[in-house]
């Protein structure tokens, strides 16, 4: 950060709150269920941290803008992305006679003219290695980011991240992608979330008081876990929430503390010491021993949710009769090996529709090594999932297929083929939806 110095529900039970409309081979009735954020794995973040932190140590101790390290860091976290399935732009800009890095990554669907934004600086200054200012969101974001690519979540809106360049030196980077954007492309940004040091060592929970429906939503977090926040004032409008707020987009985000000491009232709401919230604050010491792991969770998870709400609270599954069969069936890690589930469709007068929703749930660990095909009773093949998503792991997923030319009635069998060794899994569950 760039400061001047004087209860909640799980993918998981969402998945089961859709699994309730039908047992196998059973039909019932469509029905709307929300769309719950995942819990984001503190292991996942604090691995994203130990990476940034190897990229500093090798690169001089730092990863600031116009240094080895900090483009290093990009390319980690692009890699990431581009195997998560996402649309990547590295956008280039000059300050201090220095090329700087921006990284855009778009998510492939939703609203384009609603896009909600989350984003975090990725640079530290040139005395350390920034792992709390700013690795912490700039981890919890990424994570986040590919926690969208596991599920498959589809929002209302288009979802984009961002990480930011040279914005120790004054919100260079920020600065620079909301100038290059067209008036009409503005327009567009329905939300822009920041996450600048959420993993202070002796932490404080401050939520942005900019736009009142973000502030709310990771209020209602916070309050669902029991945890008091208040409004953050040290860092108002000094980091990269600010290049968006001047040209009137919504914004919001979360803190926890950077140079100025927790006071007493403070030490009693959270814990901790009368001391700095992070005494390494653009500091050799700020590495991976600088973080405080409970509030690191408890705000990637507020992220998570937040992105989850703002983007679209509910998902309807198509309204008709459902065909499920939830049994488990392990995919062989066996290349080219074959396993299918079947549902048995019967009571269905004439064609399937041209619109079949066909919902797979797979648990694997590289769902790169996939072929998922969606086998009619005729025989027919319809190809679902092709090796796509890279190392991400888990398909859980509704597709759509037109399979107007089959008969209804019959076996369907998912047919999954795992194409490459190391990796093990299982199909969770497998349904058809005929309108």
């Amino acid at each position: 950060m760039n400061i001047s110095v004087p209860r909640r529900i799980t993918a998981a039970a969402a998945l089961a709150a859709l699994a309730l409309g039908g047992l196998t081979g059973t039909a019932s009735a469509g029905s709307q269920a929300a769309a719950a954020a995942p819990d984001i794995p503190l292991a996942n973040v604090k691995q994203h941290l130990t990476d940034l932190q190897s990229i500093a140590t090798a690169n001089g101790g730092n990863r600031a803008h116009g240094r080895t390290g900090y483009k290093a860091s990009i390319d980690f976290v692009k890699a990431k992305l581009d195997a998560a399935g996402y649309t990547t732009t590295l956008q280039t800009f000059t300050s201090n006679s220095a090329t700087g890095y921006n990284l855009i990554a778009d998510w492939p669907g939703g609203d384009p003219n609603q896009v909600l934004m989350a984003g975090a600086h990725l640079d530290s200054v040139s005395s350390g290695p920034g792992i709390n200012d700013n690795g912490s969101g700039s981890a919890a974001v990424l994570e986040t980011a590919l926690a969208v690519a596991r599920s498959g979540y589809q929002p209302t809106k288009h979802l984009r991240f961002g990480w930011w360049g040279a914005e120790e030196l004054g919100l260079v980077g920020s600065k620079y992608y909301v100038a290059q954007l067209p008036t009409t492309e503005r327009a567009k940004l329905a939300g822009y979330l920041n996450f600048d040091m959420i993993g202070s060592p002796n932490p404080g929970y401050f939520v942005y008081d900019d736009d009142p429906t973000i502030e709310q939503t990771l209020k209602n977090y916070f309050a669902g876990i029991g945890v008091p926040t208040e409004i953050e004032t040290e860092g108002d409008g000094r980091s990269d929430h600010a290049s968006f707020k001047n040209v009137g987009v919504p914004v919001g985000g979360l803190f926890t503390g950077a140079s100025r000491v927790k006071t007493s009232a403070q030490v009693a709401k959270w814990g901790g010491t009368a001391t700095a919230f992070d005494r390494c604050y653009h500091s050799s010491c700020d590495t991976t021993a600088n973080i405080n792991d409970t509030a690191l969770d408890r705000n990637s998870d507020a992220l998570a949710h937040a992105v989850w709400t703002l983007s679209g609270t509910t998902t309807t599954p198509p309204t008709g009769t459902v065909f499920e069969n939830t049994a488990d069936v392990a995919i062989p890690d066996s290349p080219g090996a074959a396993v299918t589930s079947t549902v048995n469709v019967t009571g269905v007068t004439g064609n399937a529709p041209s619109n079949l929703a066909v919902g797979v749930d797979i648990v694997h660990t590289y769902r790169g090594d996939l072929v998922v095909d969606l086998v009619a009773p005729d025989g027919s093949v319809y190809s679902l999932s092709n090796r796509s998503g890279g190392s991400a792991d888990n398909i859980q997923q509704t597709f759509t297929v037109n399979a107007s030319s089959e008969v209804a009635n019959g076996a369907w069998k998912l047919r999954v083929q795992d194409k490459a060794s190391a990796d093990t899994g299982y199909i969770n569950s497998f349904k058809l939806t005929f309108p």
